[in-house]
């Protein structure tokens, strides 16, 4: 329904290697049965026509068939399909640029799924618990059909056919919640696409028109400003009958509609190409248009560009039909460039090549341009910053934002997208849980939490019960948590994607009860480092690894490293809170509270060579002492070779620059800046905004 449209991040691109398998065949044309060999993928004189030469890609189809409904395709380039899973769902499909996939349903209960790490999915695959849904009378869904993903904001538009409107939702909401708005049609619509950079609206009405909506995020999703855009030919007659598919291209300002006719005629589907989309108004006569037998056009229910090749999903004549060039040629009764048999296809997606995932949290001395740096806050009495999320600049000289989350919180983490994870604990209830925040760190300044955009990961099957740090990702969609109560001490890792009360994936338990505070995993070497409030550190080896081949639990660390200096132990009082690793340099920044009563006792520590230290490990930077500030350096996170520091008993979010290649000491930060009780610090790339 929409391709996806992202901002260009920072990223290394690379196709995931569960696509590789992707069929070549498509790359050059074939040679014609009986004549001479073609030349530069023509057809062989007096052969049949050899396969096009199309750009080799992998896409989503779903299907909408009485015997393949609720399934999901991933096909080639040709239409060949190569794998299949289940989602339920039966309508619209878009994809992330996080490898998310959302759709859309109505054959059930209304409803709008996010399948998590869709790349990833073997083969006849189900929907499950890492996977979440949107669902309920709250909803308002009736009968979802298109859909688009705005991906910078994480707003995914639904066009609700028998409701009228386009619903929105935050693309982090679960459960039976209300939109965050409606907009609602002068008819139903069937699919819908949005051009963000513009905050322009475009959609298709099976009425014929297609109705174009200004200043939408900018309205407040109330937008006074609407054109209906209606197809006609040159004396202004309307030739549209029931728009269905729509997509916008931004470099060319250019529409591509399709048009049905009528739904129990096979033979009256029509392609729209209208230029100036985004003036246009009225009776619009369009630049091409493709109609007739030899289209095989008949209920061309979707369609997706791929540049300037177009892919429609054609239900009645059970096909997906493919035009190249479709910005150029003439109008009239033209032939697709191919035709691959589809039963009831029923929306596309593209899958383009996707970010390494590379989080911020694990580029320690990358350099990096930083966009903020994020803190909670989390005083002993509740006060006015109880619950509290703000970013400063990367300097901490002053604040730039604020978001509230309503209610007593301990860390926050996030992940590529600018979506924040955040921990808390309830002592009246001895339940812990965790908040998903729609793009928090880049879209909610001043907001609060909403269950319109975001989620909740909470109740006994989590077992939560007082967490605190955590690490999040992204390539795997992974949250880790580190949970410090007494009785059950872990590492609780869930679906970046679940929601409600849910199981972890997998638990990471220390030795001897050992109680973790924070967690780092680090995606390179596929390890996670615990910070123990015995003043240790469990190091848990392949953790993915072990995971996808079916392993949920994990008792005991591959090693325990035991910070040092000059082959003794660090002396008590100990207690390891903050912990950061960087692969780069195999090396290993935590910060040690100390007495949790004392305000002077904090340090920061530099151990090298981490990655497979056992026992006794020397540190190179030992940094304490009252110009160093540190009391209870209860969170770090390491960022172009500087480590931030969440001081909670004095009151300070810390810099120390260097850190790698700093002297140890009484040594006083570069830069600081007072923050009430901070409990977690988090670095933010610059790409967010």
């Amino acid at each position: 329904m929409l391709n996806t449209q992202t901002k260009n991040a920072p990223f290394k691109y690379s196709l995931l290697a569960t696509l590789l398998a992707v069929s070549l065949a498509g790359c050059s044309g074939s040679d014609g049965d009986d004549g001479m060999d073609g030349m530069d993928g023509m057809d062989g004189a007096d052969g049949q026509d050899g396969t096009p030469a199309l750009t080799t890609g992998t896409f989503l189809r779903a299907n909408n068939g009485d015997e393949n409904r609720g399934t999901v395709d991933w096909i080639d380039q040709d239409g060949d399909m190569l794998s299949s899973f289940e989602t339920g769902a039966n309508e619209g499909i878009v994809l992330s640029s996080s490898g998310t996939l959302y759709q859309a349903g109505d054959s059930g209960e209304p409803m709008l799924g996010a399948f998590c790490r869709i790349a990833g999915r073997e083969d006849g695959m189900m929907m499950s618990s890492v996977d979440s849904q949107i669902m309920g009378a709250n909803t308002g869904l009736t009968n979802p059909k298109g859909i688009a993903l705005a991906d910078d904001s994480g707003m995914i538009y639904v066009a609700d056919f028998n409701a009228m409107r386009i619903a929105v939702f935050g693309s982090a909401a679960a459960g039976d919640v209300a939109p965050v708005a409606e907009i609602m049609l002068p008819a139903q619509p069937w699919d819908v696409a949005v051009d963000e950079n513009a905050d322009r609206m475009y959609v298709a009405l099976t009425d014929g028109t297609i109705a174009v909506y200004d200043n939408v995020m900018g309205s407040d999703f109330a937008p006074s400003v609407m054109r209906i855009i209606v197809p006609s030919d040159a004396s202004g007659t309307q030739i549209s009958v029931n728009s269905h598919g729509i997509v916008y291209d931004a470099d060319s300002d250019r529409l591509v509609v399709s048009d049905v006719g009528d739904a129990s005629v096979a033979d009256d589907g029509q392609i729209f190409v209208i230029n100036n989309a985004s003036t246009a108004d009225g009776a619009v006569e369009p630049a091409r248009t493709i109609a007739g037998p030899s289209t095989m056009l008949g209920n061309p229910v979707d369609i997706i560009l791929s540049g300037t090749t177009l892919r429609v999903a054609e239900k009645s004549n059970d096909a997906i039909l493919v035009y190249t060039n479709i910005f150029s040629g003439d109008s009239g009764d033209i032939a697709p460039t191919l035709s691959t048999s589809s039963v009831k296809p029923e929306s596309l997606a593209e899958m383009t090549d996707m970010p390494e995932m590379a989080d911020f949290s694990d580029q320690a001395l990358a350099d990096v341009t930083i966009g903020g740096v994020s803190a909670s806050s989390n005083p002993a009495t509740a006060g006015d910053t109880t619950g509290m999320v703000v970013q400063f600049d990367a300097s901490l000289g002053s604040q730039t934002a604020m978001f509230d989350t309503g209610m007593s919180i301990e860390s926050v983490a996030y992940s590529v997208n600018g979506d924040g994870f955040v921990t808390y604990d309830d002592p009246e209830t001895a339940m812990g849980g965790l908040l998903v925040v729609n793009r928090m760190a880049s879209m909610r300044d001043d907001g609060m939490f909403s269950l319109s955009q975001d989620r909740e990961i909470m109740g006994d099957m989590t077992g939560l019960v007082a967490p605190k740090g955590l690490d999040v990702n992204s390539e795997h969609a992974l949250v880790f948590v580190a949970d410090v109560n007494e009785t059950t001490p872990a590492v609780r890792v869930f679906s970046g994607c679940a929601a409600g009360n849910v199981m972890p994936v997998m638990t990471l338990t220390a030795s001897d009860g050992a109680r973790p505070w924070d967690v780092d995993y680090d995606a390179e070497t596929d390890r996670a480092f615990l910070a123990l409030t015995n003043g240790t550190v469990a190091v848990f080896d392949e953790v993915t690894r072990k995971m996808m081949s079916g392993t949920s639990e994990i008792t005991g660390e591959d090693r325990l490293l035991i910070p040092a200096m000059n082959g003794e132990a660090i002396s008590a009082p100990t207690n390891i809170h903050g912990i950061d690793y960087d692969a780069q340099s195999d090396a290993l920044v935590i910060s040690d509270v100390g007495s949790a009563d004392s305000a002077t006792d904090g340090k920061l520590y530099v151990i090298p060579d981490a990655g497979m230290a056992d026992g006794l490990t020397d540190m190179t930077v030992n940094i304490a002492g009252p110009s160093s500030m540190l009391g209870n350096p209860v969170d770090i996170m390491l960022s172009n070779g500087n480590v931030y520091v969440a001081e909670k008993s004095n009151g300070m979010i810390l810099r120390f620059d260097d850190i790698m290649n700093a002297a140890s000491g009484d040594m006083a930060p570069d830069y600081s800046v007072s923050f009430t009780a901070p409990e977690s610090v988090a670095v933010l790339p610059e790409y967010l905004w």
